[in-house]
């Protein structure tokens, strides 16, 4: 099939939702032609082939942050892929149109494919539903609501990446259809490995790791204020990703005494993270809510244990006490009690880290999660086939 991929953010810009149509798009590129139709940031191509897959990057305003989108970026994004994709690319040859995010990169996916009366299916990855941390979450908001409910209503198929997600989109926005669940998925890790002393952490220290975008609703701030109140000078943490609240963290690290036990490793490469991450000993996220949660898979592939908060999609194959522990938002207490058993007891970390390996790998690769999108692929064609 010839699929035209529409996400406002592809690595290297943006968060999970970019890595994943990234990892998506390059495990089905051998078996069908992707392109992907994103936006550019200063200094990237305006199109270029990499793994196989066609990048098509189109130009908007006001994106200073390649972690952050501005309002601004986003709707600007609309009128330029439109104008890109009815111009410089031959929609009539695609046979369907993918949408991730329900805004804001629906909008121009739904119109191209209806446009071209091709088929298209849409993929809700969390923010573009529910997001607790933002006052314009799209599901509270009026206008990004009635789009979000439009563009749901208005798909050939829509799929949400974890129940969460589908059963907030069912709450909040009433859908005319069934919502599929496809679950994320993740390449194989493939990096060279590295010890803790060439990273400078040494073979006493316990590390803690977090990885994401520094944004409010990742509440990396409460992990910094957990560490303070954890007197063990070898209990460390590392602090994965980037973001507009990367100043604040820092001076909260300053103002906490504890800047000799909290690195903060910015954006980095896969292998770099992968490397990180093997490291490890335990993975931990406040964050206040997850679409998926892929970064937690990563984690396990690597066999990490995993103590996060339980609201989001990553509820889905979290198990208390198999995978690590799933904690009630909010309840810090509880997180550092948690979060103390694995410090203090290194066979269990190395009980459950044995166990995620073996998880993961069964369940969770990316090459599922494409096979699954695949078959919904050929039922569109399919019905579409059908109809005509």
């Amino acid at each position: 099939m010839k699929i035209l991929m529409v996400n406002y953010e592809y690595p290297p810009l943006g968060g999970g939702g970019g890595v994943f149509c990234s990892q998506l798009a390059e495990e089905l590129a051998p078996n069908h032609e992707i392109t992907v139709l994103t936006s550019r940031f200063k200094g990237q191509k305006t199109s270029e082939e990499i793994q196989n897959v066609r990048i098509v990057r189109v130009p908007v305003m006001m994106r200073n942050d390649p972690n952050a989108a501005s309002l601004v970026s986003m709707l600007s994004f609309l009128p330029s892929s439109i104008w890109k994709g009815l111009r410089h690319l031959k929609l009539s040859s695609f046979d369907l149109v993918h949408s991730h995010f329900a805004i804001p990169s629906a909008p121009s996916g739904l119109m191209l494919a209806k446009a071209f009366n091709k088929p298209h299916v849409l993929s809700l990855l969390g923010g573009d539903v529910y997001d607790p941390s933002k006052k314009l979450s799209p599901h509270n908001t009026l206008v990004l609501h009635d789009v979000v409910q439009n563009m749901i209503n208005r798909s050939d198929r829509v799929v949400a990446l974890s129940t969460d997600i589908r059963d907030r989109a069912n709450r909040y926005y009433r859908p005319n259809k069934p919502i599929d669940v496809v679950s994320l998925g993740i390449p194989e890790p493939a990096f060279q490995q590295k010890t803790r002393q060439d990273h400078g952490f040494s073979p006493d220290d316990i590390l803690l790791v977090t990885v994401g975008r520094l944004v409010a609703r990742k509440a990396v701030a409460e992990l910094l204020d957990l560490i303070g109140s954890i007197h063990n000078p070898h209990l460390k943490l590392i602090v994965i990703g980037d973001g507009p609240e990367k100043k604040t963290l820092q001076s909260r690290v300053d103002q906490l005494g504890i800047s000799e036990r909290v690195r903060f490793a910015g954006f980095v490469t896969d292998a770099e993270k992968f490397q990180l991450l093997s490291i490890s000993d335990c993975y931990v996220s406040t964050s206040q809510h997850e679409g998926f949660g892929i970064v937690f898979l990563e984690a396990m592939a690597c066999g990490l244990p995993v103590v996060c908060y339980d609201r989001g999609g990553q509820v889905d194959y979290l198990q208390n006490d198999r995978t690590g522990y799933v904690v009630s938002l909010g309840r810090l207490v509880e997180f550092k009690a948690r979060l103390m058993q694995l410090v203090d007891q290194a066979s269990l970390r190395r009980k459950i880290g044995q166990h995620n390996r073996g998880y993961v790998k069964k369940q969770y690769f990316i090459s599922t999660c494409a096979q699954n999108y695949t078959a919904i692929y050929d039922q569109m064609m399919a019905a579409r086939r059908g109809s005509s």
